[in-house]
């Protein structure tokens, strides 16, 4: 039987807070539990939020609190080029075009779209520029247009046979990409986007549970398709419930008090954060 091996992603834009020692915790123990392994990945694309003073927070709180990890600390913004890679394969195929639209323009189109009979039915991103020429967008981008290319999600089901998942939460889970519409999967001065980012650094890492809160099990419908398109092995997945305050509010990065950090300069133990992060 394969080794499991999970991983802990979090993005250096702010310092962990208890929902991170949660999420982390999970992870780290299903892997110390049956002898597997805990990889630690940082997820940097997003170069003008992330910080370098965050990114030496995390090693030092995880430390703290006891969480060790297997091997080399992957930085996403050190492997641009296995994304190029990725996007390469998935614009050869036909499956990639250079969407113009800026947000206000999507949010007009989805309201617009909205007022109709059927509009409660559209995807979130109505896919207002997957029929233009390519003539058109020659034009634009050699215009110096910004663009973010995104995924015809459409053709690329037709070219995939029916999807699903293993989730220990819920079972067996058929994949439904349609929901999310056409995801960007990079931009015109990034080459990747989280859903692609975090598609490929699984299948490089070996990753075989992925571990990560609920609010990113929607995403898994269209990592699965991503999956299938670049012929990558399919992980198991465990969407586990979010860590909430006493009056139900999810914890988040603007809740300075309950930051690793903060709990511990306030005189915490790691035993009490940890028991904190888990009940």
């Amino acid at each position: 039987m394969a080794t499991l091996t999970t991983r802990f992603a979090p993005s250096p834009t702010g310092f962990l807070h208890l929902g991170h020692a949660y999420s982390a915790l999970i992870g780290w123990h299903a892997a110390r539990e049956v002898g597997g392994k805990f990889l630690l990945r940082i997820e940097d694309i997003d170069v003008g939020r992330c910080r370098e003073e965050f990114l030496e927070a995390i090693s030092e709180d995880l430390a703290w609190l006891g969480i060790d990890w297997d091997g080399p600390v992957r930085r996403q913004s050190e492997h641009f080029d296995d994304y190029r890679a990725a996007l390469a394969r998935l614009t050869d195929a036909g499956l990639i075009y250079p969407c113009f639209c800026t947000r206000r323009d999507i949010a007009a189109e989805v309201a617009h779209a909205d007022a109709a009979p059927q509009g409660e039915d559209r995807p979130l991103y109505p896919g207002t520029c997957r029929h233009l020429s390519e003539t058109e967008r020659a034009r634009r981008i050699a215009a110096g247009d910004s663009f973010a290319l995104r995924l015809d999600v459409a053709e690329a089901r037709a070219r995939t046979s029916a999807l699903s998942w293993q989730d220990e939460e819920r079972g067996t889970i058929a994949a439904a990409p349609e929901s999310l519409g056409d995801v960007v999967l990079a931009r015109k001065d990034v080459p990747t986007s989280y859903h692609l980012a975090v598609t490929v650094d699984d299948a490089l890492q070996g990753v075989t549970l992925v571990t990560r809160g609920v609010d990113l099990f929607a995403s898994t419908h269209i990592h699965r398709l991503l999956q299938a398109l670049l012929d990558l092995p399919v992980p198991r997945y465990r969407h586990h419930a979010l860590l909430t305050d006493p009056t139900g509010k999810r914890y988040a990065k603007r809740d300075k008090a309950l930051t690793l950090r903060s709990l511990r300069e306030a005189g915490h133990t790691p035993d009490e954060v940890r028991a904190m992060a888990v009940k």
